[in-house]
């Protein structure tokens, strides 16, 4: 999703030049302008998919934001029971990150915000139930310089 112009084709460059016209619906969605309808978007299915994926996201915290009890904590674990991985103040942090990522998203368009801030909290958690994170680490001290005879 981006706010950005959008790249204009009329529908017989389509037909004519298709190979442009898809490359740049590869970059970003596309407007196919017709004579005598509504103007068409053309986007790649990758695009579709962020912008599905941020449409969930939005669902579910506009859930959060009209839970009677106001703990967007707690509604954000039910929707997301991996975040019972975490602890209590990184469940905490990881609901304020991904609002503020998915307000962001929303307000310039760019729905990989919003899905890669979940996404790396999600693998955190996913890495902290698979015990990584949990063993005490073994720092190596530098080595002595070794004297040259």
């Amino acid at each position: 999703m981006t706010t950005e112009a959008r790249a204009t084709f009329k529908s017989s460059e389509l037909s004519r030049g298709s190979a442009e016209v898809f490359a740049a619906a590869s970059d970003h969605p596309v407007v196919v302008t017709r004579r005598d309808a509504e103007p068409l978007i053309l986007m790649s299915e990758r695009e579709d998919s962020a912008r599905n994926q941020l449409l969930e996201i939005a669902a579910q915290l506009i859930g959060a934001a009209t839970r009677s009890d106001g703990d967007l904590t707690q509604f954000m674990t039910d929707q997301f029971p991996w975040m019972l991985a975490l602890s209590e103040q990184d469940r905490n942090e990881c609901a304020r990150e991904v609002l503020d990522a998915a307000r962001a998203s929303f307000s310039v368009g760019q729905s990989h915000l919003a899905v890669s801030t979940l996404t790396s909290w999600r693998e955190t958690a996913e890495a902290l139930a698979a015990g990584l994170g949990s063993e005490d680490i073994d720092w190596l001290d530098d080595p002595e310089p070794v004297a040259r005879p």
